[in-house]
C-alpha cells in the first residue's frame, strides 16, 4: 500500500488579527492629549473643565453631546468687565489732561509773564517767579498770590500723584535778610507754598519741598532779566502716583 504523503498548506500561514490595533493607538493618542490639557491649563475653572471632558466623551464614544458649554472657550453668561489700561499709562493720561488745563488757566488768567508750565520725564512743572508770590528776600506769601495758588490746587486736585515744591534762587548772596544764604531762602519760600497748599486741602502726605539756592539756574546770572527768571519756586506734579 502506497503511503499517503501528508498534506501540508504552504500558501495560508496563520495570521493573527491586528485591527484593534488601531482603535487602540486612537485611544491612547487621545489620552495623551487629554493629560497634556490638563497639565497645560493647570487653573482651569469648573465650566472649561466640564467641557474638556465633554469633547473627549465624546470623541472616545462616537456619540455628539449637546452642551451650552461646547468648546474650550464657552461664551460667558455674564459680560465681563472690559480690560482696563496699565495704570502707568492712565495716570499719563490724566497728567495730560492737567496739562492741558494748566495751560487754560494761565492764558485765560494772562499769567504767562509769570507763570510756566513744561512737561518733563520728572513731571508737570509750573514755575511762578517770586515776584507773584514774595517780596524781596521775604518768604512770607503776599496776600494777592493767594488767587493765583488757589487756581493751582483746584487743578493738582484733579489728580493723586505725589507732589514736589522747590525753592530757587538768584545767585546774589541773601544779605540784609533773616536767611543766612540762598539755601534757606529758596527752602523757606518753598515750604511756604506747601503750607498754603495745606491749609487748601491739598493732602499732606502727597507733598515735599526743597531748597536749591543758586545751584539750578534757569539762565545765567548775567542781567536782571535773567536774575530775575531764576527767583522761582516750582511746583512739580510727579509721574507716577
Amino acid at each position: 500500500m502506497r503511503k499517503r504523503k501528508r498534506a501540508f498548506n504552504t500558501d495560508h500561514d496563520e495570521h493573527f488579527d491586528e485591527s484593534w490595533l488601531i482603535p487602540y493607538a486612537d485611544l491612547l493618542t487621545l489620552l495623551l492629549a487629554l493629560f497634556i490639557v490638563l497639565y497645560a491649563a493647570s487653573t482651569v475653572d469648573k465650566v472649561k473643565y466640564q467641557s474638556i471632558m465633554e469633547s473627549f466623551q465624546s470623541e472616545l464614544t462616537g456619540t455628539k453631546i449637546e452642551s451650552v458649554h461646547a468648546g474650550l472657550s464657552p461664551t460667558p453668561s455674564s459680560p465681563q468687565p472690559e480690560v482696563g489700561l496699565p495704570e502707568e499709562e492712565t495716570n499719563d493720561k490724566e497728567l495730560d489732561v492737567l496739562k492741558q488745563q494748566l495751560e487754560s488757566y494761565i492764558n485765560t488768567n494772562n499769567l504767562q509773564d509769570m507763570v510756566s508750565l513744561e512737561d518733563t520725564e520728572k513731571g508737570i512743572e509750573v514755575s511762578l517767579k517770586d515776584v507773584i508770590l514774595f517780596d524781596s528776600g521775604r518768604a512770607d506769601l503776599k496776600e494777592h498770590s493767594f488767587q493765583t495758588l488757589n487756581g493751582l490746587v483746584g487743578l493738582i486736585n484733579t489728580v493723586p500723584n505725589p507732589i514736589s515744591i522747590e525753592g530757587h534762587t538768584d545767585n546774589v548772596p541773601a544779605h540784609n535778610t533773616i536767611y543766612t544764604s540762598n539755601w534757606e531762602l529758596s527752602a523757606a519760600r518753598a515750604a511756604s507754598v506747601l503750607h498754603y497748599f495745606d491749609s487748601q486741602k491739598v493732602q499732606a502726605s502727597r507733598m515735599q519741598f526743597s531748597g536749591f539756592g543758586e545751584y539750578q539756574p534757569l539762565y545765567p546770572n548775567d542781567t536782571d532779566e535773567n536774575r530775575q527768571s531764576n527767583r522761582r519756586v516750582t511746583v512739580v506734579i510727579l509721574r507716577g502716583s
